[in-house]
């Protein structure tokens, strides 16, 4: 039986079209998912919650992408990645619709649920793809950033469109309507464009096992940690940074309205100069520059008060805008193309995990202290361990050996061969 390690690379135009599909993508499920900042307040309002109950608009959505992601992700490479992207875009344009048209609590929290499940379907796709149509482990990393700047300018859009309706008093489920449109025509796009020609090994294993077998993968492990860091201290911000500023009326206050969509543009800006930054340096010792500077920002944030926290808070996006798709990309290309689906279904599993623990936890504490305090100060403790790593990583180069071995194997027959020709074995 053939057995093929990199799939066949499709005509330059086609390339071209599908990174732009996927850049949509991203840009359409990062509308709903950070807006969520600025729905939960009114939610609270609307059927009056506390924040770990109005939090649920976060946690479903995250938990639905987590178990898509470690059950589902190997369809990637089972199916192939259009199959799977048609599959996920379908659950989160239905699902996205039905919350548009609800009224319901229950209702909005369980199709968020099911909007998780079909983002973490078509992510998982959309990530496999970016490794079949790359030519390095350097360009992938790019690619990426390139990517998440997209999604960057989604989290931007999303929590805009939220605010200009409640000012102008409609509802904050135009978001909604506006992404599941969205979707349709990135369903329609991906029905017209060619893909890759799909391969995996013969023997590779293409069910939930690939998934769960990297529990005992060192590297897979270690880069899932630094995911869930992050994506922990992240979420401090974007989730509950408008409730930790809510009716502060000190030094900087007009910052402190401002701090999630300043933090976005940030956070998008610095994810397109990731890609340039990349180019130029490691990507260990851009790690390390961009978490240490973060944690500082942090630890600032908490130690001189709020003030000062208006400031710094949304002055982190600029550095945490390389970690988040560099750290992925780079775990993803640890293991060869034919499991990549698996591997970044495993790294978007404890990535959500991070998402619905961490927000979590800080909206309990809140509920029992009465304010926000503690989750800036657990954003700075997850910021600090993630500074701390990156330096050991830079020292230790843990991974040196696996990304040259990729190089080599899965890549190096991308540069040499025509891009219309299959890879063959």
């Amino acid at each position: 039986m053939e057995m093929r390690t990199a799939g066949s690379m499709p005509r330059n135009g086609s390339t071209t079209m599908l990174k732009l599909l996927i850049f949509m993508m991203f840009a359409a499920f990062a509308m709903t998912t950070d807006s969520v900042g600025t729905v939960i307040p009114q939610i609270i309002r609307e059927y009056q919650l506390g924040m770990t109950a109005a939090g649920s608009f976060h946690y479903a959505t995250m938990s639905g992408i987590g178990l898509s992601a470690i059950g589902l992700g190997f369809l990637a490479d089972r199916m192939g990645r259009k199959w799977t992207i048609l599959m996920g875009l379908g659950l989160f344009c239905i699902s996205s619709a039905l919350v548009a048209t609800g009224s319901r609590f229950g209702l909005f929290v369980m199709m968020l649920f099911v909007s998780g499940l079909g983002i973490g379907i078509f992510k998982s796709g959309a990530l496999a793809l970016i490794g079949d149509i790359s030519t390095s482990t350097r360009e992938h990393a790019q690619t990426m950033n390139l990517v998440e700047g997209f999604f960057g300018v989604g989290a931007i859009i999303g929590p805009a469109i939220v605010s200009y309706a409640l000012l102008s008093g409609a509802t904050w489920k135009w978001v909604y309507i506006i992404a599941a449109l969205l979707c349709l025509i990135l369903i329609a796009g991906s029905l017209m464009t060619p893909f890759p020609r799909h391969s995996r090994s013969a023997v590779q294993e293409t069910d939930t096992r690939s998934a769960f077998s990297m529990l005992g993968d060192p590297i897979a492990l270690f880069f899932a940690l630094l995911l869930m860091l992050y994506v922990g201290a992240e979420a401090a911000i974007y989730v509950w940074a408008p409730t930790y500023f809510s009716g502060y009326s000190g030094e900087n206050a007009w910052m402190a309205a401002y701090v999630v969509s300043i933090f976005f543009l940030l956070r998008a800006a610095g994810r397109f100069v990731g890609s340039w930054l990349l180019r130029r340096l490691d990507w260990t010792v851009v790690l390390v520059i961009c978490s240490s500077a973060m944690a500082a920002l942090f630890l600032a944030s908490v130690l001189l008060g709020r003030g000062v926290a208006a400031l710094a808070l949304p002055a982190t996006g600029l550095f945490m805008s390389v970690l988040y798709p560099t750290i992925n990309s780079t775990g993803i290309n640890c293991f060869d193309r034919a499991r990549h689906g698996a591997i970044a279904g495993f790294l978007l599993f404890f990535t959500c995990v991070s998402a619905v623990v961490a927000p979590l936890a800080m909206a309990a504490v809140g509920d029992l202290m009465g304010n926000a305090d503690f989750s800036m100060i657990f954003g700075a403790v997850l910021a600090t361990l993630l500074a701390l790593l990156c330096i050991w990583n830079c020292v230790r180069q843990p991974a040196s050996a696996r990304l040259l071995e990729r190089n080599q194997q899965d890549y190096a027959s991308d540069a040499v061969r025509p891009p219309e020709q299959p890879a063959r074995s």
